[in-house]
């Protein structure tokens, strides 16, 4: 990946082929550790909707330890998107080019905790595996908020239902049929929005056929090739400013 393509997808200006580029990106590694998680801990922990429902049913049903793990898990994703909106204003604040570089730095040190925690799961399953759940839930509100924030609210990669729904109502548009009695405006689908939207999912669905085959093949090894993109992507900005704060210490 070129210095320069890195440093464009995070950095403080912002383009809509950045933020397209950026969100295919992290929907692929969405889709890997989710796929992935789901084969190590048996749930997905980027569907909160689910999570909640989860813990209701199983309230009701007496499973008091695993409504706990499904509330953890709600509250872990919440606090992941938390912790990469004080991070982005810590660093907005200081006039950083890594301004949305440490979250994905973040990210890529729990890929690869979640790694190093998963091939001792076997282990102490019962201590390790309501961890991991909150890790990788943890990890998924994270990269959701940075993505979120990154493009305004336009592009979110770790849950796909809204992504399927707005790519429905722009299909939607597509196949209207504009009759020239009717007086109002033409109803007309956004080809870059669909072309968007249908990436997302494509990215996400491919990021889960990598995650689920690299799972079955080399287990939790499968994780340090996803971790090394995202510290790629993030480090560049780190290092420039690192760099230029060496500078202004020099030059004074």
């Amino acid at each position: 990946m070129p210095l320069r393509t890195a440093r464009a997808l995070v950095g403080h200006e912002r383009s809509y082929a950045a933020d397209r580029q950026l969100g295919w990106a992290l929907a692929f590694v969405a889709g890997a550790i989710n796929a992935g998680g789901f084969l190590a801990v048996g749930q997905y922990t980027s569907h909160v909707t689910g999570a909640v429902s989860a813990a209701a049913d199983d309230l009701v049903l007496g499973r008091t330890p695993m409504a706990l793990t499904a509330i953890g898990a709600v509250l872990a994703f919440l606090i992941g998107a938390m912790t990469c909106a004080v991070l982005v204003n810590f660093a907005k604040r200081r006039q950083l080019t890594s301004a949305f570089a440490l979250p994905l730095l973040l990210e890529a040190l729990l890929i690869l905790l979640f790694g190093l925690a998963g091939s001792r799961l076997a282990l102490a399953k019962a201590l390790l595996l309501p961890a991991t759940v909150l890790l990788l839930s943890f990890l998924m509100g994270l990269q959701n908020a940075v993505v979120t924030k990154l493009s305004e609210r336009v592009i979110r990669t770790t849950h796909m239902t809204g992504i399927v729904t707005d790519l429905g109502i722009e299909l939607g548009k597509w196949l209207y049929w504009n009759r020239s009695r009717h007086r109002g405006p033409d109803v007309a689908a956004d080809p870059e929005r669909l072309r968007v939207l249908t990436g997302l999912l494509l990215a996400f669905f491919v990021g889960g056929l990598v995650g689920a085959l690299g799972f079955k093949l080399v287990g939790y090894s499968f994780t340090v090739p996803i971790a090394m993109v995202l510290l790629l992507v993030g480090g560049v900005p780190l290092v420039d400013d690192l760099r230029a704060r060496r500078a202004r210490v020099a030059g004074r």
